[in-house]
């Protein structure tokens, strides 16, 4: 991409805004990172001391008072803050990138989207794990047909953290959005739909397992598939042993991954994506075969596809210069709370909720 940078506007510099969005902007060509605002005045020190050109702005209206110079707002504040402050972006003629969840009902999602197209404006939501390693590799071997027809799709996102760490991704506040429905659960409901097609049919148990904890730090949700496939998808701050992370079992044969991908934990220790961005070692590959266990010798190690979460950035920098499709659109991100929403009707019903 040639010419001037497309100016971004950054809300939000904590987790969300600190580790990825600012980060994967500032590596993307055609982007450049032009504002952060937070109200923090550590993380403002922080942000300059991280990119020194970077403006800071303390609150998002001194950010939509320059509006007519800068070319994209990135919404990476408190998931309550998501639907206002994409409003307000939108109706002041700039497009838009929100962090997951990009709302905490299906119906705001949907009614952000018609206000996006109406203004004739990107609106795109930051699934990031959609360029995990882990699910770029088995997305090829679905396609290339290896494991046959997929008849179950097993997908874990597991941590052992038995002390609640507080703040307002563990609040028991309804408005804050905060549990692990909504928060891991966002990445494994949206790969399960992206991988399998639309869900028909959801059932969920949904647990607050430790003491002092006030929202879900233990949720199991399971879709039926339009497609015939069934998904048991497993999110928890509670598991004492980490299972695998996918399990796929086809007609022909399985596939077994363990491990996370290791892009944010790349960027949680400072590094920035360059030559060997997203790769593992082969001790971390996993296996593909039939008939036997992969913990005891059973399939063949598939070389793991390196994991790529500056292809999102890149996407939205294409996607705004009228050079490709937006990476994820607001409907699709509807379509996945559709999901959350029916999980936590079941979860507190007892029951499975059709779609």
């Amino acid at each position: 991409m040639t010419g001037t940078p497309l100016r971004v506007g950054l809300i939000g510099y904590g987790l969300a805004g600190s580790v990825f969005h600012a980060p994967l902007i500032a590596a993307t060509e055609g982007l450049a990172l032009d504002t952060v605002v937070t109200s923090n005045p550590e993380r403002q020190e922080q942000a300059r001391a991280e990119f020194p050109d970077v403006r800071v702005a303390a609150a998002p209206g001194e950010l939509f008072d320059r509006a007519d110079e800068l070319d994209l707002i990135v919404i990476a504040s408190p998931n309550k803050t998501h639907v206002p402050l994409a409003t307000t972006a939108l109706k002041a003629g700039l497009p838009v990138v929100v962090d997951k969840p990009v709302a905490g009902t299906a119906a705001e999602a949907r009614e952000l989207a018609a206000l996006a197209e109406e203004r004739g404006l990107l609106l795109s939501v930051f699934q990031n794990r959609r360029w995990d390693n882990d699910f770029l590799t088995l997305r090829k071997l679905l396609d290339e047909g290896e494991l046959g027809d997929a008849w179950r799709f097993e997908s874990r996102f597991e941590r052992w953290r038995p002390q609640p760490k507080g703040g307002w991704r563990e609040s028991g506040d309804p408005a804050e959005i905060g549990g692990l429905l909504y928060d891991l659960g966002s990445h494994v409901v949206d790969q399960a739909l992206v991988l399998f097609g639309p869900a028909t049919q959801v059932y969920a148990e949904s647990d607050i397992r430790r003491p002092g904890a006030e929202t879900d730090d233990d949720t199991f949700i399971a879709l039926t598939h339009a497609s015939g496939v069934r998904s048991h998808l497993h999110v928890s701050a509670t598991a004492a042993q980490l299972g695998p992370r996918f399990r796929v079992l086809g007609s022909r044969a399985g596939y077994v991954k363990y491990g996370l991908d290791p892009q944010e934990a790349a960027l949680r220790e400072g590094r920035r994506p360059g030559s060997d961005w997203g790769t593992e070692p082969e001790s971390l590959w996993g296996r593909l075969g039939a008939g036997e266990s992969p913990l005891t010798g059973g399939g063949t190690p598939v070389p793991t596809l390196a994991g790529d979460y500056p292809a999102y950035y890149a996407a939205v920098a294409e996607a705004l210069t009228g050079a490709g499709p937006n990476p994820v659109t607001a409907l699709e991100a509807a379509a996945a709370l559709d999901v959350l929403e029916a999980a936590r009707r079941s979860a507190r019903d007892g029951v499975a909720v059709a779609l």
